[in-house]
């Protein structure tokens, strides 16, 4: 697979990794990371996955916009949502996995138009073609 870069960003991680202090190089954002309490840490700061969520949540939202409007599909209301939930565990086969589910509200909007603005999203957004076959990626059309 080809692809021409039109952007690209740098973040550096310092400290534990999950218990230390993630930047951006531009100075936009820093984050101080902390493990979530149920993988034995305080929970008193943000997690990797809290931060795939928010990524995968805004970038699938923005495809089906373009998807809706490059394919003539209909249109995303203001008011559509998509919420992450992103879940981390112990792998069958060792090592750790990601699970995520995404719900997609679309006020208005005829379920079966829904179904395919969704599913075309899938297709136009990067973060589902880096999970494609990796990560288990549920869609739910509430």
């Amino acid at each position: 697979m080809s692809i021409t870069i039109a952007y690209e960003t740098e973040a550096t991680a310092t400290g534990g990794g999950r218990n230390g202090v993630s930047k951006l190089a531009s100075g936009m954002l820093t984050v101080t990371m902390t493990s979530p309490k149920e993988l034995g840490g305080s929970g008193l700061g943000h997690n990797p996955e809290e931060m795939f969520a928010l990524g995968y949540a805004a970038c699938y939202l923005g495809a089906m916009r373009f998807a809706a409007g490059s394919e003539k599909l209909g249109s995303v209301p203001e008011a559509a949502t998509v919420t992450a939930k992103v879940g981390i565990g112990g792998r069958s086969e060792g090592g750790f996995g990601l699970k995520v589910s995404l719900t997609v509200t679309m006020p208005g909007v005829e379920r079966t138009v829904a179904e395919k603005i969704a599913e075309r999203g899938h297709f136009i957004c990067p973060y589902s073609h880096a999970t494609k076959g990796n990560i288990e990626v549920e869609t739910i059309i509430a």
